[in-house]
């Protein structure tokens, strides 16, 4: 993507079913879970470096002993910090009285992180600073263990201020008004209300430690989350673990944030990625299964387990962008389903070059697209396979047509490569843009001047600002004849609110298009008649997203064509345009992951209608502030 947009976060949970000293007996370390724990979050590298926090819990250890160990760090390399801080322990207790690397009873007793139960989370911020108390996993302490609650996840929330007023509603007095704080602590107060129903069951029959033990093995989690997640809206994949050696896992309705996971005799892992629990246990793609849609992964004290509804499974809305954009493209579905995107675009592509593949260059940018451009080039062999069919067996060429087209390969270059060694972080605003489009090294004298026509697929096109400011001048100084950029993603039209950092509905450039249009056609009127039709129902928990409307007064086709005059920097020499996947395209690559509110504005749950008609609002009144 050569505008990078912040996204999603990655969840990882280790759940060792057996004795720690099980896996030094058979692993020959203590460090077995730390170790798949680093290679999972690593292999999830992709999808936060803001921060990175670990939690872990150790089971049964005796009162006195500490059993919750957290570290979180917003510093550069976060994930090798965290896990080298880790490993500094495992240094420091060499030199302890009584060290024995072998005995987890006294590892357990003497040190940190060597509990059976852990977390890790890596943070993409969407809004906030990015201060290490905005870093997960958050904890909520208590001295009796079960109403200890460590939480991380990779979610957001729509209806925050519903949340919080619920809270207050509760008794409680929240430190913040944040999603994290307000999802924590509702969570939370059923826990503690779980607490205080099985001790209030035993009071007078047991003792206090008798009740303890009572309310560790008989905590109705699955209760708990009911009661806690019913007024939610949004998307989230969320780990919880309890102090007493319990978790649970929990995905949204519409199975909008990812979560798969993986279940034997010695682990139970979860991990926002298939290939993270792959690089880490080396297991069969077809063992890694997905939590499902309003269910909870509980794991209960004695590693027992099982997977429940906690609420109504909604309309199966998985986020396209994983497929697209965010995930790991070494997951095999999701490779193909990238090399389809690619190949679902030639039928455009060949309209928009007038079919003269001999004069075309295919390339692309940035390094993330090169799935999809493979893909791309795989469904130009397939159309050139079908020509020389149908000419062969049909037509009559001359010799020389004949072998120009048996032996015709198209042709494909790396003339943009992204050099990382120059920074722009010394620069003036006025030259910032100049400095931008030198990150970028330029391959020249590939192409015929003034002749060949080059062809450019991207991941995504959101603002088109990097392609207006310095890709386009870039691409110019090679003097092809045309340019043409192919996003192998729909239009981005509508915020996201499920996690993704796409707020502010006037940075898309499809959005500008459609004022553009509506200005150049006299319809700019209907610009207040939405404006008003939104505030009219700001309040309604059944409003209809109201841009939607401003849209359709155009075809897809014309909002393309506006958005390439748009990013048309001033003075390119080039013949421009820029082509879009379709949406049912999208479908066709990705059917399992149908989430495509960005592009078509039908989101999942009442919140996003809220947020889009929200941010619609703030854009008529001029304000510069998130919509949710």
């Amino acid at each position: 993507m050569s505008e990078q947009i912040k996204h999603e976060c990655g969840i990882a949970h280790i759940r060792l079913r057996k004795p720690l000293q099980y896996y030094i007996d058979k692993y020959g370390s203590a460090t077995y879970a730390v170790n798949k724990l680093y290679i999972m979050m690593q292999k999830q590298s992709n999808r936060g470096q803001d921060g990175v926090g670990v939690a872990n819990i150790k089971v049964d250890v005796e009162p006195g002993t500490r059993f919750i160990s957290r570290y979180r760090t917003i510093n550069q390399q976060p994930v090798t910090e965290i896990f080298s801080k880790i490993a500094r322990k495992f240094e420091k207790a060499k030199k302890k009285a009584g060290y024995d690397p072998k005995d987890s009873k006294w590892l357990k007793n003497n040190m940190g992180f060597t509990g059976e139960l852990w977390m890790g989370h890596l943070r993409y911020g969407t809004h906030g600073k990015n201060s290490i108390e905005s870093c997960h996993p958050f904890l909520r302490q208590n001295n009796w263990r079960s109403r200890n609650l460590v939480m991380a996840g990779n979610f957001n929330m729509t209806n925050v201020d519903e949340l919080f007023d619920l809270l207050v509603q509760l008794g409680q007095h929240p430190k913040e008004k944040t999603d994290t704080v307000t999802v924590m602590e509702k969570i939370g107060h059923f826990i503690d209300e779980e607490n205080q129903r099985i001790f209030n069951k035993y009071r007078k029959k047991k003792d206090n430690n008798e009740i303890t033990e009572h309310i560790e093995n008989e905590m109705n989690i699955q209760r708990v989350l009911k009661r806690s997640f019913k007024d939610f809206d949004g998307g989230y994949a969320m780990v919880g673990l309890l102090g007493h050696g319990a978790s649970f896992i929990v995905r949204d309705p519409n199975g909008i944030r990812p979560a798969f996971k993986y279940i034997d005799d010695e682990v139970i892992v979860v991990a926002s990625e298939k290939q993270a629990i792959k690089a880490a246990f080396n297991v069969n793609y077809e063992e890694i299964t997905e939590v499902q849609p309003g269910h909870a992964l509980i794991v209960n004290k004695d590693a027992s387990y099982k997977e429940v509804p906690i609420m109504e499974p909604g309309e199966l809305k998985a986020c396209s962008f994983e497929r697209i954009y965010f995930s790991r493209g070494t997951d095999p579905d999701i490779y193909n389903e990238r090399k389809d995107l690619g190949k679902l675009v030639i039928p455009q592509i060949l309209k928009s070059i007038n079919m003269d593949l001999k004069n075309t260059v295919f390339t692309y940018i940035p390094n993330t697209a090169e799935i999809s451009f493979l893909g791309m080039m795989q469904g130009l062999d397939q159309y050139m396979l079908k020509r020389r069919k149908e000419v062969i067996i049909h037509g009559q060429p001359s010799l020389e047509t004949h072998e120009e087209l048996l032996s015709f390969q198209p042709r494909v270059e790396k003339l943009v490569i992204k050099d990382a060694k120059l920074r722009t972080f010394i620069a003036d605003d006025s030259s910032r843009d100049d400095l931008v489009a030198n990150i970028y090294d330029t391959t020249y004298e590939v192409i015929n001047k003034g002749v060949d026509t080059l062809v450019v697929i991207d991941d995504s096109i959101v603002r088109g600002t990097t392609l207006e400011k310095s890709i386009l001048k870039m691409l110019d100084k090679l003097e092809p004849k045309k340019i043409v950029i192919v996003s192998s993603a729909p239009q981005i039209r509508y915020p996201d609110c499920y996690g993704i950092d796409m707020s502010k509905i006037k940075e898309f450039v499809a959005f500008r298009a459609m004022l553009a249009l509506l200005k150049e056609n006299f319809k700019e009127n209907l610009l207040e008649k939405a404006y008003h039709k939104a505030l009219a129902n700001i309040n309604s928990d059944d409003q209809e997203n109201c841009v939607q409307d401003l849209y359709n007064e155009f075809t897809y086709d014309e909002i393309s064509r506006k958005i390439t005059d748009i990013v048309r920097p001033e003075g390119l020499k080039a013949e421009l345009e820029v082509v879009y996947q379709t949406v049912d395209n999208l479908h066709h690559a990705c059917p399992k992951n149908l989430g495509d509110w960005y592009f078509t504005g039908d989101y999942p749950t009442p919140g996003g209608n809220r947020v889009v008609n929200k941010a619609f609002i703030n854009f008529m009144e001029g304000k510069e502030v998130r919509a949710y």
